[in-house]
């Protein structure tokens, strides 16, 4: 054989080798998302939320791979899981490699077991004491007694029309005045099932925020936010606590939800310290100038939060229910943390229906509650002031903003929203908060929410 075929030969056989090895190392993190993202999903589905292994995968897993290829289908098909019952973990596998595992500490939630032991994990939580409040009396139920003003058979109409099978509905929650005036769930869930509210998580974040600032702890304008940052010529150095809660930070980041390999999903079912990952993105724009939604950005604030709060990890992980979910009766509400014990702040908090609406009242009401201010006055009107930098000035500080229009004229909201059709809209014009839980590829608050404020009259 000529040398110059051997070489061509050669150099082919290189190149598939180089082809074959890439394939397959993508195909092995591909394989080791979709484990982590499963262990996660069963372990807070059925220790946080108290659901059946069954019914996650037939209303979950299966709803969510509905419209992907068959050799997508099959693949996630092929996930193992396995829930543990005694040990309060879930292991998932796909031909017998790739193997994840999330573990339950309660008040807690689940968290990846991701270059930390199960053992480290759990002593986390030992020393904790995060046993809830009982449940208040502020929306224990519905109210008897529907207000005159309310129309009925338009709001019914609403609640038949969100809860069509098309849009997979799992909780609605209306808050009138706040009271209770309507509520209802799909079968197999309830008003004591804590749901996801996957990105609503950010505006919890807003509120955690906003008491440390109250406390003197935080200020909108600190700058040298993480000590990744603190090094001459960093320009993330100047990123202000203001611009990283507008979503205008300028830093990198792929927020891309179908791409598996992407920031997004990389940094929720791959990464250890979702924070430090996070704050390692590139600045691609000066802070301020530049709008970009980005989970990554949340996840920081979380971190901040948890260096103004102190050194003890207790302070830290026991804050959220110290700070605000006892002190508005959120008794269901968990946030989870990753493995090293940093708060999930982007998208892993559970609550019921019930306790989100709390969440939303608590913005209704200027940040007062029961005649306590836990937010600091003027927060609630700084977090739904539009972005300067947000091109169609629908967002706040970690808030949405919509308006919808009414007979009597535009309406301002501002709404917690999360992935899959999660929403707490807050509507100071007609005094209301709506919450809806599902999992829905379409959003349906741009028609639900005007057809319950078609039954209100004003």
């Amino acid at each position: 054989m000529k040398p110059a075929v051997k070489y061509i030969l050669w150099s082919f056989g290189l190149i598939s080798l180089g082809i074959v090895s890439y394939i397959s190392f993508t195909l092995w993190r591909v394989f080791n998302i979709g484990t982590a993202y499963q262990a996660k999903q069963f372990c807070s589905g059925v220790f946080v939320s108290q659901r059946s292994p069954e019914s996650i995968f037939d209303r979950d897993v299966l709803a969510e791979i509905r419209g992907l290829s068959a050799l997508e289908q099959s693949i996630v098909k092929s996930i193992e899981v396995h829930v543990d019952r005694l040990q309060k973990s879930v292991t998932a596998s796909i031909f017998g490699g790739a193997k994840h595992q999330a573990i339950f500490r309660p008040g807690l939630g689940c968290t990846l077991v991701i270059d930390r032991s199960p053992a480290e994990l759990r002593s986390q939580a030992q020393q904790l004491n995060l046993t809830p409040q009982q449940d208040r009396r502020w929306l224990s139920g519905k109210t008897n007694q529907i207000p005159a003003e309310i129309n009925q058979k338009q709001l019914t109409a609403a609640m038949d029309w969100i809860f069509a099978p098309q849009h997979n509905s799992r909780a609605v929650v209306i808050v009138y005045k706040g009271q209770i005036v309507a509520e209802r769930y799909a079968p197999g869930f309830s008003a004591q099932m804590p749901l996801h509210g996957w990105s609503m998580t950010k505006s919890v974040m807003n509120a955690l925020v906003g008491i440390l600032v109250k406390e003197g702890k935080l200020s909108l304008t600190d700058k040298n936010l993480m000590p990744e940052w603190n090094h001459s010529g960093d320009r993330r150095s100047q990123i202000t606590l203001d611009s990283m809660l507008r979503m205008s930070s300028g830093l990198q980041f792929d927020e891309n939800e179908g791409n598996p390999l992407g920031n997004l999903i990389q940094m929720l079912y791959g990464q250890s310290n979702v924070a430090a990952y996070a704050a390692s993105q590139p600045l691609e724009a000066d802070p301020g100038t530049k709008w970009q939604y980005a989970s990554g950005t949340s996840n920081i604030i979380s971190r901040i939060i948890r260096r103004a709060i102190g050194d003890r990890d207790a302070d830290y992980l026991t804050f959220p229910r110290r700070a605000l979910f006892d002190r508005l009766g959120m008794s269901s509400a968990v946030i989870e943390p990753d493995a090293t014990g940093t708060f999930i702040g982007s998208a892993f908090m559970y609550a019921t229906a019930r306790d989100w609406a709390r969440f939303g009242l608590l913005y209704l009401q200027d940040g007062v509650w029961e005649g306590q201010r836990i937010l600091p006055a003027g927060w609630v009107n700084y977090s739904r002031t539009p972005t300067p930098a947000a091109p169609k000035k629908n967002y706040g500080a970690h808030f949405w903003l919509m308006n919808v229009s009414t007979p009597s004229g535009q309406s301002k909201i501002m709404t917690a929203r999360g992935f899959q059709d999660q929403y707490t809209a807050i509507i100071p014009s007609h005094q209301l908060v709506i919450v809806h839980l599902g999992k829905n590829k379409n959003r349906t608050s741009q028609e639900f929410i005007p057809r319950v404020l078609a039954a209100f009259a004003r």
